[in-house]
């Protein structure tokens, strides 16, 4: 636990809100795709049942760019890397609002996650180097908390221009503010290369990094925690309009109320996981998405309206991740931070990719067996098998985490992360 009065700098609050506005951008170019998915499903003749696949695209991409980025990410200074990466996520996102497929669609989802992938690995790479671990969890809430303006701005306001002019007009609109604010934030951040001065006597290998059980338990968790969400989220759209006849132009109403509970979620998850520590408030998060997942998805009928299920499900969703993020900064030496999480990205992304590609193949379009006046003419079937994989994976979570939440605790809290002996961090 620490001391709940300890506060930021000047500086280091300029530095977390940069990078929010920055993941905002990044966060919000992936959020958006999942509720547009019945959208360009029906412009481009593919069925909704393969709308996991775009979202897996991106995700599969991400994972193998975290890998290569792990080589070298640690290299350069992490301003300069920053403004790459999200140069390159701005183009791709335009790309997408030019698809005039479901291949040439894929194509540009996979050179965006290309980009977004190493974008988020340096993002809290950044934030590591500059907040202490005392306040980490704070600052990651407010970081994270750029998930939920864009569920409650963004994806609103996409599903808006998507009704107004077409599902194209997001994309353009994501990609012109994501050119402002990479802009605007990298010109105003200040270089980042204590990573690259810090004069270390052995110097950590990926491979000796790899080598550590803490290590492979913490991307175990990471894995964990993307496949219980990521089987799930990009079919709740779908799930909505087909299963439970929520009209296509609610939808931005129930992502609005979702992701302002979301936003307040995480302004307390951080301070919960900075004052208790991240299991405590993992299993608090645990508990509400476990429930809501067999409440609204497990359940025939389910037994929650769409608004609350949307809103628990966020709210669990933000204290899970909020603990599990702040505890997976705790882990690496700050000399290979970014690598560490450009692999953690990796891992991250490919859990998340592999999830929506499982529930791809879990799910089936059907037509509806009695026409109904106002629903739709089809059904997902196969909603009860993904919440119960899902539900498998979530209680999976907590148990990941204190095992590592009690080694990076017995470690030495508050040290400086590479002052640790070699043999302590294994």
């Amino acid at each position: 636990m620490t001391d709940p009065a300890e506060k930021f700098t000047a500086r280091q609050l300029g530095i977390v809100g940069l990078i929010a506005a920055v993941q905002f951008v990044n966060i919000l170019d992936f959020v958006m795709v999942m509720p547009l998915g019945p959208d360009f499903a029906k412009s481009l003749l593919f069925s909704e049942a393969s709308i996991g696949y775009v979202g897996g695209s991106y995700t599969a991409a991400a994972c193998l760019s975290g890998l290569l980025g792990s080589m070298f990410l640690d290299r350069f200074d992490r301003r300069r890397a920053l403004f790459c990466a999200m140069v390159g996520l701005v183009t791709a996102t335009a790309l997408g609002g030019f698809a005039r497929g479901f291949g040439s669609l894929i194509a540009a989802r996979l050179l965006a996650g290309s980009f977004g992938g190493p974008a988020t690995a340096l993002s809290i790479a950044i934030i590591s180097d500059a907040v202490p671990a005392s306040l980490r969890g704070r600052a990651l809430g407010m970081v994270m908390g750029a998930f939920s303006i864009a569920s409650v701005l963004g994806v609103p306001m996409g599903l808006w221009a998507a009704e107004q002019y077409d599902w194209r007009a997001p994309f353009f609109a994501v990609a012109a503010m994501g050119l402002v604010v990479t802009v605007a934030a990298v010109a105003a951040l200040p270089a980042m290369r204590g990573h690259l001065e810090r004069k270390v006597a052995h110097p950590v290998s990926t491979a000796e990094l790899l080598s550590r059980p803490l290590v492979w338990v913490t991307y175990a968790m990471v894995a964990s925690t993307m496949m219980a969400g990521f089987l799930l989220i990009p079919n709740i759209s779908g799930y909505l309009q087909l299963n439970l006849d929520v009209k296509r132009e609610t939808l931005k109403y129930l992502y609005l109320c979702g992701g302002v509970a979301s936003f307040f979620a995480m302004q307390l998850a951080g301070w919960l996981v900075d004052r208790f520590g991240s299991f405590r408030t993992n299993l608090v998060g645990t508990g509400v998405v476990a429930a809501t997942i067999a409440a609204g998805f497990w359940a025939v009928p389910p037994l929650i309206p769409p608004v609350v299920l949307f809103v628990a499900f966020m709210t669990g969703m933000a204290l899970r991740n909020i603990s599990y993020q702040t505890l997976n900064t705790r882990v690496p030496e700050p000399e290979v931070r970014a690598r560490f999480q450009s692999l953690s990205s990796a891992v991250q992304h490919g859990a998340s990719a592999l999830a929506a590609m499982v529930s791809a193949q879990l799910l089936t379009r059907v037509p509806r067996p009695a026409e109904l006046p106002g629903h739709t003419g089809f059904v997902l079937l196969g909603m009860q098998h993904v919440a119960m994989l899902s539900l498998t994976f979530t209680f999976l979570i907590p148990v990941l985490l204190r095992w590592v939440e009690l080694r990076v605790n017995a470690r030495g809290a508050g040290r400086p992360e590479s002052l640790i002996p070699k043999a302590a961090v294994r």
